[in-house]
């Protein structure tokens, strides 16, 4: 399958590497603002086409999926330009600024015909089944509660700490640990908690939620653009505890038992990047006709941002209108 990268950033480039080792893809074209760095990317990864303008890539018949790749400010404007020109789309995470731009975008694609997914990583990765299954089997006893973190220092970064741009740490890198919390443990969420502590910009730095199942379960998450952290998801149960390695890119998966000793550890499949199982499935899912991915369902999406837009009422954060507006 032909496919362009709108945007050519650093995830662009991973994104792009990882491409050039898959059989079932075609390096067919980046486009960026910049002509010249269109150019030197493409060069560097080998793209047969190289674009200007966003607009040129999108005006190119043979172009059949996008990867946008761009700031999480600009996803909306971005996809639904992509829509516009007949394109599937497979949006870099978090997929828009707010929930009702993602429901537009559906509505949009619908309307289209085409195929619009979001790129969470994680969701198409064989380590969510690995570790549901082995909650499933009770490995570790009854499982009531669940704590994931994921912390960068990261706050120099220009984007992140714009409200122009949509930054924060929650869109950026607390998308991680609330999916992961609704992967393993569902979203019959009864009620939530959070906060948040700002940047002198009026973004959040870093924040603390704190989701309470029907079920009496439990998911505690942190995120944050200060410091590093371990990246762990662990759930905790009646027989033992069980320890996911980043839940940014779950790499191994450990068991303890009652008395703390370690009785397993499981390793996820040898991958190229990480990056190919939701390219993998957005072409499969587009060769048989399908609008959506089952790894990751319009109506998932939605539910991230309608907790994500939540979160940031609670804590008093906002974008200008013309980011949050459709």
């Amino acid at each position: 399958m032909k496919i362009g990268i709108l945007g050519a950033g650093n995830i662009a480039g991973t994104l792009a590497s990882t491409m050039r080792q898959m059989e079932e893809v075609d390096c067919y074209a980046v486009a960026s603002r910049s002509p010249e760095k269109a150019e030197s990317f493409a060069k560097k990864y080998g793209f047969k086409k190289a674009y200007g303008s966003y607009e040129e890539m999108l005006a190119d018949e043979e172009v059949e999926l996008v990867y946008v790749a761009t700031p999480h400010s600009h996803h909306y404007r971005h996809m639904k330009m992509c829509i516009e020109a007949g394109k599937h789309v497979l949006c870099e995470k978090s997929f828009t600024v707010n929930e009702k731009q993602a429901e537009e975008i559906f509505r949009l694609a619908e309307e289209k015909g085409v195929l619009v997914t979001e790129a969470i990583w994680t969701r198409y990765m064989p380590s969510v089944k690995i570790i549901n299954d082995m909650l499933a089997d009770g490995v570790i006893g009854d499982v009531m509660k669940l704590t994931a973190n994921l912390d960068y220092p990261i706050v120099s970064k220009e984007r992140l700490v714009k409200p122009e741009l949509a930054g924060g740490a929650l869109l950026d890198v607390g998308i991680y640990p609330l999916n992961f919390a609704l992967m393993h443990f569902g979203n019959k969420i009864a009620k939530t908690q959070s906060t948040a502590i700002l940047t002198e910009t009026g973004v959040d730095g870093q924040n603390a939620i704190t989701l309470s199942y029907e079920d009496n379960r439990m998911a505690v998450l942190t995120s944050g653009m200060y410091g590093l952290s371990d990246r762990q998801g662990i759930f905790y149960g009646s027989e033992g505890w069980m320890v996911v390695e980043n839940v940014n890119n779950p790499q191994e998966v450990k068991v303890y038992n009652r008395s703390r000793e370690l009785i397993q550890t499981v390793s996820v499949p040898k991958q190229i990047s990480g990056y190919e199982y939701e390219i993998q499935e957005t072409i499969e899912c587009i060769r048989k006709g399908e609008k959506e991915c089952p790894s990751m369902k319009h109506k998932d999406t939605l539910e991230v941002m309608r907790l994500m837009d939540g979160f940031r009422k609670e804590w008093d954060v906002h974008y200008p209108d013309d980011i949050e507006s459709l």
